[in-house]
């Protein structure tokens, strides 16, 4: 049966191939060649992925993941797209839909929506509940460094408080979208921001997400 993370997958392989090596990407300067070499890097290099979140191996994974970065572009989207090898945490379907299931939707905008052409997707609706059982999950650590108090709710009104403190920005949107601004993706993502301006502004500039 056909996971949301697998299928996420396969679409980002499917938005990177397309978009080409050089392609900008919503990730600070990394073009699509560099966000591949994440993804695969992420998966298959623990030895090195540990930099994501240990600031004293980043020196190890900024030199493994230039390493994969220099491979061929089309050799970096087939192993995205087979997947993790055996061995990986990743290749076991629980772990797989838990991690990736977000990374890999957050990603495929990160490509999407920094082309000049880019239209919206609108996720089904039990994707959407999916991204959305996600965030509420994630809430407290993707608002964690909230400048303000931050409120994330859905239009039919379910909600999740991403940090307290005063004043409170309520951001209103579809699940895809709130995952978007709550990973720091706030320019891009369409929603609405309910609170005082001068605490809207703060938060517009903030650096949310892990």
């Amino acid at each position: 049966m056909s996971t949301h993370a697998k299928r996420e997958r396969l679409l980002l392989a499917d938005l990177l191939e397309s978009a080409g090596p050089e392609a900008p990407t919503l990730c600070e300067n990394w073009t699509a060649r560099d966000l591949a070499a994440h993804v695969v890097v992420r998966e298959r290099r623990a030895d090195a992925a540990g930099g994501l979140l240990v600031k004293s191996l980043a020196a190890r994974l900024e030199r493994v993941q230039a390493e994969f970065a220099a491979k061929p572009y089309e050799e970096l989207i087939q192993l995205i797209r087979s997947g993790p090898p055996r061995l990986s945490p990743f290749s076991l379907k629980q772990i797989d839909e838990a991690s990736n299931t977000v990374e890999f939707y957050v990603h495929s905008e990160d490509v999407r929506r920094a082309q000049p052409d880019w239209s919206p997707r609108e996720p089904d609706p039990v994707f959407a509940d999916a991204l959305w059982s996600r965030i509420e999950r994630m809430a407290r650590v993707l608002g964690r460094k909230s400048p303000v108090g931050l409120v994330l709710r859905r239009p039919d009104g379910r909600t999740a408080v991403a940090h307290r403190g005063a004043p409170v920005v309520t951001v209103v949107g579809e699940p895809g979208e709130l995952t978007m601004f709550a990973f720091g993706r706030q320019d891009v993502a369409d929603v609405e921001l309910d609170g005082d301006k001068e605490a809207i502004e703060r938060l517009r500039g903030a650096k949310l997400g892990v």
